[in-house]
């Protein structure tokens, strides 16, 4: 597969790295503009990739053109490219609240495709929500999905919505969890562990935790309940929890990040 990366940030990096791990793509077929020099100097040594300043020496023999800038950045980065784009191309975005249609009227270009992924994507255990353009034909889409894949899971969805509702709760969820995790850890050191064994406890708690419902598939609820023996330390502290309104907090949090996705996309 054939890829111009524009931009290569934390999350362009992390693309770059997985489709040179899995495979997709060898280092003669990325080509990546980064505006930075010492950064694309970076990139180009750690990688053994082409990388410099121009956007349009990583959109000219891509498959699939990746622009992994910040939107405000998005301007500048398609100022030389804007109708320069063959048909056959696919342009992927993974730009917060830039919507597929201001970045189609940007470029002169329709076959667009939109991606929310997450951070954990730099360990191969991302989560990416994607929407493709109805010009975006079938062997593109497949591309997308590999590529995709190498980062983690992946879903296509069927409309633009349905992005602002997974940035709010697979985009900002890590923030989220990683809260979380340092509250368990917080709490591990104020009952008397030493920090470092609270750490390994929480990180290894949330992550088994996670593993073992993938594996079960058993719905959440019916897994609490397999821990919470009556009037045991599970349901004091569960009571604890919903007393405080926890449950309640996650959801106003998730819907406080899907209505800022929304005005950012406005």
């Amino acid at each position: 597969m054939k890829l111009g990366l524009i931009g290569c940030g934390f999350m362009g990096e992390a693309i770059l790295g997985a489709a040179l791990k899995q495979g997709t793509a060898t280092p003669s077929d990325i080509v990546v503009a980064e505006a930075n020099p010492e950064r694309a100097a970076q990139i180009a040594s750690r990688y053994l990739v082409q990388a410099g300043a121009d956007a349009a020496a990583a959109a000219e023999g891509a498959e699939l053109l990746l622009f992994a800038v910040k939107p405000q950045e998005f301007e500048s980065a398609v100022r030389n490219l804007r109708g320069r784009l063959r048909a056959s191309q696919t342009v992927v975005s993974i730009m917060a609240g830039v919507r597929i249609d201001a970045i189609a009227r940007a470029l002169g270009h329709a076959a667009v495709v939109r991606v929310m992924p997450n951070t954990p994507a730099a360990i191969g255990e991302g989560m990416s929500v994607w929407l493709a353009a109805p010009e975006v034909g079938q062997e593109a889409r497949g591309q997308v999905a590999t590529l995709l894949e190498a980062l983690g899971k992946q879903v296509q969805v069927d409309h633009e919505k349905y992005l602002d509702m997974a940035t709010a709760l697979s985009g900002s969820g890590p923030g989220f969890v990683y809260m979380l995790i340092e509250a368990f850890i917080d709490a591990g050191v104020h009952v008397g562990l030493r920090r470092d064994v609270a750490e390994t406890l929480a990180l290894q708690t949330f992550v088994g935790a996670a593993k073992y419902a993938q594996v079960t598939g058993k719905h959440p609820a019916q897994l609490r309940n397999e821990v919470t023996s009556p009037a045991g330390t599970t349901a004091a502290g569960l009571l604890v929890l919903e007393t405080a309104g926890v449950r309640g907090a996650i959801i106003d949090a998730v819907e406080a990040a899907y209505n800022r996705s929304r005005e950012l996309g406005e």
